[in-house]
């Protein structure tokens, strides 16, 4: 059985193959059983990989939570995505770390509110193009 916090399933239907989606952290409510939002829509683009339990705190003690985030983005490629979830310092260590991996390039899923979807987002932190007003 997987370790709780570093959980993945396959949604039924997709093959091993299938992207992932690095979910960082778990869902505020999701101890509870009453998870704050349903991040269903972000499957359609790959396999939830959970990465941290949702009550993690990288206050008290980052490097054990910094060492867990590599120890499961280790495996990160460039057909997978992050969902952004969670503690907004875990995201930006989260964000560092797939960046290290790929040499600043990589994708998240960003929730639209108004379509009600999930839009993937391709991120090159090099990418040397002309800056409007310059």
């Amino acid at each position: 059985m997987p370790e709780r916090g570093n959980i993945c399933f396959t949604v039924m239907g997709k093959d091993n193959d299938t992207p992932k989606v690095y979910v960082i952290q778990e869902i505020a409510g999701t101890r509870d059983g009453k998870p704050k939002i349903n991040i269903m829509g972000a499957a359609e683009y790959g396999n939830f990989k959970f990465l941290l339990p949702e009550l993690s705190q990288i206050i008290f003690s980052p490097g054990p939570l910094v060492f867990k985030l590599r120890q499961g983005l280790k495996n990160y490629t460039s057909k997978d995505y992050l969902l952004l979830t969670g503690d907004p310092a875990l995201i930006g260590v989260a964000c560092s770390i797939v960046s290290d991996i790929t040499n600043g390039k990589f994708n998240f899923l960003k929730w639209d509110k108004q379509e009600r979807r999930y839009y993937p987002i391709e991120v090159n932190l090099f990418e040397k193009g002309k800056i409007e007003n310059e």
